[in-house]
């Protein structure tokens, strides 16, 4: 049995295809094929159905797949256990970021981040929080940066800083001539919001504690970008609400429809998160580092309550 073809077990596990397998593991087709035929031999068993279609996983083909997956994350920790020793910053290093955050926060840190640690390959991906969670969880991501708290209890929380709700209140609306609102202001049915599946959405729902049922609402609509909210919302649509460091990028003209919430401000907690079991803490700290650092400058709210974008009861 050989850390390579556990590697290969788990190529064609999450493939559920041995051509797609071979080619992501940088192998021809039949050497892959080859090496799982030999360590199902020398087990005397089959980790794979492969009369399904596509291939599925045997009742003990699933419990070896976990167990490889434990070789094969603790074999590949080995340099970062000789890193971590040595205090070398560099490698490889897998982040992912949800879709309310990196268009406005990547740009800020990223630059410093490359010219300060020249020797670390970032590969980010842009992911739901839900695709975070399993993309730690398999070890296929480093870190990541999403809305806390989460309530998992593998996944350690660092938060970064906290990020205040915004509104965006056209002066059309009923709320236009208030200087400041309070979240009992706020009707759920009267918010233009993201889209299912942005956490940013669910905070604005949990804002939104008790809302108020209009029978003669003529339509509902959602979208996945806040440009596009700021625009129905200037068509005299309704109002929505706009994370902070957004609003930091909008026209003037549209600052003028901004409204800051009566302390303390609802925000959200942004947080850099990864498994309890990672190693490559010195990455970890220098993006901590680096974030907070960027970040302290431009949120200079004190004064907020956290509105978690998860309901407890998701644990």
């Amino acid at each position: 049995m050989t850390i390579t073809q556990l590697k290969y077990v788990l190529a064609v596990a999450e493939h559920q295809n041995f051509t797609k397998a071979a080619e992501n593991t940088f192998v021809t087709q039949p050497t892959l094929s080859m090496q799982i035929q030999k360590l199902e031999d020398e087990l005397d068993i089959l980790i794979f159905d492969r009369s399904k279609k596509p291939i599925e996983l045997t009742d003990i083909g699933k419990k070896i797949v976990s167990q490889a997956r434990n070789i094969v994350n603790e074999a590949d920790r080995m340099q970062d256990v000789v890193d971590q020793q040595k205090g070398f910053i560099g490698g490889e290093f897998k982040l992912g970021i949800i879709p309310t955050i990196m268009p406005t926060l990547l740009p800020m840190f990223l630059r410093t981040f490359t010219k300060r640690y020249p020797k670390v390959q970032l590969k980010i991906e842009e992911l739901t929080t839900d695709e975070i969670i399993s993309k730690i969880s398999e070890n296929h991501l480093d870190a990541a940066i999403a809305a806390t708290p989460l309530y998992q209890e593998k996944i350690r929380e660092r938060a970064l800083y906290y990020e205040p709700f915004v509104g965006y209140i056209p002066k059309s609306h009923r709320l236009a001539e208030k200087k400041e609102i309070e979240t009992a202001d706020l009707d759920i049915e009267d918010i233009l919001l993201l889209e299912d599946g942005h956490c940013f959405r669910d905070g604005v729902v949990n804002l939104c504690k008790s809302p108020k049922l209009h029978a003669d609402q003529s339509f509902q609509l959602e979208s996945g970008s806040f440009e596009t909210l700021i625009k129905l919302s200037n068509e005299g649509l309704g109002m929505t609400l706009l994370p902070y460091l957004h609003t930091l990028e909008i026209s003037e003209k549209q600052k003028d429809n901004l409204r800051y919430f009566a302390k303390p401000h609802p925000s959200r907690e942004v947080s850099l998160i990864y498994s309890t079991s990672e190693l490559k803490l010195q990455i970890i700290n220098a993006l901590y580092d680096t974030i907070s650092g960027v970040v302290r400058g431009a949120i200079a709210f004190q004064d907020v309550e956290i509105i978690s974008p998860t309901k407890k009861n998701r644990k």
